[in-house]
């Protein structure tokens, strides 16, 4: 009978582990104070570079636990972002090493079957990607299809709230807009948090998440937070802007995310992946997913 019982208390400690790694929590106020109060690990990787992460094992935020990973790039900073895409699906940190890329994160939405982007993409001037029209509308954009990253002739991004119409990108930018990827949804729009949708688990249920922020002064964050584990639960699209808030994002765009998430750093061990991708199921850094494109960090 003790067995029986201690067997089903065993079911009932693993069920709650594994629900509360989707659920969502309404942040408080203690969960700003945590997060702004943790002890940052610390790298300057180049000039104006700096490379952050953190622990958070003790349901600090939202009441899980989180690894955190941040790229800032500051506006004096010489490098410079850009976008890179293969035809067959490949490895985020054999991408950035082709490339000879200081640092790399996963970009936008594929078809795993196909490799193919399932979002708009056009790099140095041409079109490798569109953004795929749904079964029962072809007119309209997915909702993953509502924020897009643009470079200027010096690497910097600009976020920018496509039009409804899935076409909208290809008319609306001339040819001297060179690199152009569609992503979404938006988080963050003139410094308050965008409303998700609820009715997808896209939304409401805590992944692996990948994005891109803009803070006031010009400073660029790389932002990657991993998931599905119990040393990261990851967060749910509603966490991950509440997240971009506290970090001083006053706009911020939601990439690709789950078993793609992925950061890379030149010169690192473990192929340069920082993070603990999750494709191959293990809290490891050897879980990388590969991928249809990439945002790079290019020094030369």
């Amino acid at each position: 009978m003790k067995k029986r019982i201690l067997f089903v208390i065993t079911l009932l400690l693993a069920f709650c582990e594994i629900s509360c790694a989707n659920c969502t929590t309404i942040p408080d106020n203690n969960d700003s104070l945590n997060f702004v109060s943790v002890r940052w690990n610390i790298d300057t990787i180049a000039q104006g570079v700096v490379y952050k992460n953190v622990q958070l094992s003790n349901n600090e935020i939202f009441n899980s636990n989180q690894f955190v990973c941040i790229l800032e790039i500051l506006p004096q900073s010489k490098v410079r972002l850009a976008f890179a895409h293969r035809p067959e699906r490949t490895l985020t940190s054999q991408i950035a090493c082709a490339n000879n890329a200081l640092a790399a994160v996963n970009g936008s939405f594929f078809d795993m079957d196909k490799h193919n982007p399932i979002c708009y993409l056009r790099i140095d001037g041409q079109q490798v990607g569109e953004n795929t029209p749904q079964k029962s509308d072809t007119i309209n954009r997915k909702y993953y299809q509502y924020a897009t990253i643009v470079l200027d002739s010096l690497g910097r991004p600009l976020l920018i709230v496509p039009d409804s119409n899935r076409h909208w990108e290809e008319t609306f930018f001339d040819r001297t807009v060179s690199n152009v990827m569609t992503a979404g949804p938006m988080l963050i729009r003139n410094g308050k948090a965008v409303p998700q949708r609820d009715d997808r688990t896209f939304v409401t249920q805590r992944h692996n998440r990948t994005a891109l922020g803009l803070k006031p002064d010009g400073t660029v964050l790389l932002f990657t937070v991993d998931g599905r584990m119990k040393q990261s639960n990851g967060m749910t699209l509603n966490e991950l802007s509440q997240t971009m808030i506290w970090l001083g994002c006053t706009e911020a765009i939601n990439l690709d995310g789950g078993g793609s998430t992925t950061l890379y750093l030149r010169g690192r061990p473990e192929n340069g992946v920082v993070n603990y991708p999750t494709d191959n199921g293990r809290f490891d850094h050897k879980g990388e997913r590969k991928v249809s494109n990439v945002i790079m960090l290019l020094d030369n």
